[in-house]
């Protein structure tokens, strides 16, 4: 819908007057989103409205990609299949990349340094997901070659990425994704460390590390170019279902900086949502850890992970991240003889007994965990 008023078109010159940065452009395949009007003091205004989803680690070790494997190629998109429609309907879906995609040419490994095949990459973004975030502490796992190999084939497949770079000036372009909505939004991606693999000399491009002058300069910039930035941390204790007081620093200094919404990997489970005020009074939200999205840990609270949803309006100049939801997930399978089978991704509401004893009383925990520091977090049914 175009709108003809004297506002819209201020916006749009200070859109384009940022045109000297240098932004990344994506391109999306679900564009049908809320457009609402009204009418004040005789001016046209326009709120726009899109959806936002995040999910967490993608954890490929051997025995899910053995899993995967039909014959002919590895299909990972049967494993998302029953949580499929979550991933698609959002305006933007971004997944953490936790095992470095270099491809099979190179040989596909497990822990301590994974490596994975291609084919997750086309799944993922059949599955719905929109952009992937790369910096994580396996990044380096397969060496320089692995992450050329990976960001080529995302490139090959018109997929975003962010956290790791084929080059300085690749690093030094923001990945800012555009909607039909009028809404565009910014994605930073940093890592607490690479297991202590280091980063060649001269190619420090090839991984984001959480450095704080590096997020203040890099959220100034996103600023400038997208209405809204959403920072991506790596970071935390494994295991910890509650955040360490370095995830706390470390997300109020994004707050602090304007950031509207901060997403945390790497402890491989759920870490409750919260909402933190930034020194100039904004809103940040706040999600520690979502968890394990797709891996083959065992352990129960590794195998439940979710998907994280919100909603960012746009009044005029006013831009709001507002009503936060959760679907918990179950990674089922069968185990035999130490052999997985028949890995699914499910929606923990729909875990039957069978598959996960106390299957309820477990939902209601994880619901409770997750709100704990809020009282609008809402449950997707």
């Amino acid at each position: 819908m175009k709108h003809a008023s004297t506002i819209c078109l201020l916006l749009l010159l200070l859109v384009t007057g940022c045109a000297g940065h240098q932004e990344y452009q994506g391109h999306f395949h679900h564009m049908d989103k809320k457009e609402r009007s009204y009418k004040e003091s005789d001016i046209r205004f326009t709120t726009n409205e899109i959806d936002i989803a995040a999910i967490g680690d993608l954890l490929i070790h051997e025995r899910v990609y053995n899993d995967a494997w039909n014959g002919e190629k590895y299909d990972f998109l049967s494993m998302i299949n029953p949580v499929q429609d979550y991933l698609k309907t959002p305006d933007i879906t971004m997944a953490n990349q936790e095992t470095i995609m270099g491809g099979e040419e190179i040989g596909l490994s497990d822990y301590p340094q994974f490596n994975s095949p291609f084919d997750l990459g086309d799944d993922l973004q059949e599955a719905g997901v929109d952009i992937v975030t790369m910096a994580n502490n396996h990044t380096l796992d397969r060496g320089e070659e692995a992450i050329r190999n990976a960001i080529a084939y995302y490139e090959e497949i018109d997929m975003p990425y962010t956290g790791s770079f084929k080059s300085e000036e690749d690093q030094q372009t923001l990945r800012v994704l555009e909607t039909e909505e009028g809404i565009s939004v910014a994605f930073l991606s940093y890592t607490y460390g690479t297991n202590g693999i280091p980063i060649p000399d001269g190619k420090e491009y090839l991984v984001n590390l959480i450095d704080h002058e590096q997020i203040k300069k890099d959220v100034s910039e996103a600023e400038e170019l997208a209405e809204v930035t959403i920072v991506s941390y790596h970071f935390g204790q494994e295991y910890q279902r509650l955040p360490n007081q370095e995830q706390k620093d470390l997300a109020q200094f994004a707050a602090d900086l304007g950031v509207h919404v901060v997403i945390g990997h790497h402890p491989h489970v759920l870490q409750p949502i919260d909402w933190l005020e930034g020194k100039d009074g904004n809103k940040t939200l706040v999600a520690y850890s979502l968890g394990n999205f797709l891996s083959g840990q065992y352990e129960l609270y590794r195998r439940i992970g979710g998907i994280l949803q919100f909603s960012i309006s746009k009044d005029g100049s006013n831009v709001k991240v507002h009503s936060p939801s959760f679907l918990p997930t179950f990674v089922q399978f069968d185990l035999i003889d130490e052999t997985i089978t028949d890995l699914q991704v499910l929606p923990l509401k729909d875990v039957s007994e069978q598959q996960l004893p106390d299957a309820s009383d477990h939902l209601s925990e994880i619901k409770e965990h997750l709100s704990k520091n809020i009282e609008d977090l809402e449950f997707i049914e």
